[in-house]
This record gives structure tokens, sequence and C-alpha cells, in this order.
């Protein structure tokens, strides 16, 4: 299996978000670590949505 063809620069920094060695992401599967991107993908997307629900309304600031 060839390593994946993406930057150093790229690789680096799905290695931190997903938490995996380096050495292990280059070697990855690419569907397996395509199916990791997305699943992060989807945690981001719903991190704003949760973040918004937790802010005070205006409304209560009124009283």
């Amino acid at each position: 299996m060839k390593p994946l063809q993406i930057s150093p620069e790229t690789a680096i920094t799905l290695s931190k978000q997903l938490g995996v060695p380096l050495e292990h992401l280059m070697h990855m599967p690419q569907h397996i670590l395509l199916q990791k991107i997305a699943e992060l993908s989807k945690k981001q997307d719903a991190q704003p949505a949760e973040g918004g629900a937790a802010a005070p309304s205006p409304e209560k600031d009124k009283q």
C-alpha cells in the first residue's frame, strides 16, 4: 500500500485533529481516513449549534 498523497501540512493538521500518530495516518487506508474526516466534520458542524443554544437570550437581559 502506498502512502496517502496529501501535503505534509495537511497530514500534520489531520494527525492533530484526529488524534492519530502521523505514521499511522500516512499508511491508513483511504476509505477509513475519509470516514474519520466525515465524523470530524459532523462534530465540528454540531459544535456551533450547541454553543448558540447556550447563549443567553436578549429577552432575559431586559427583565
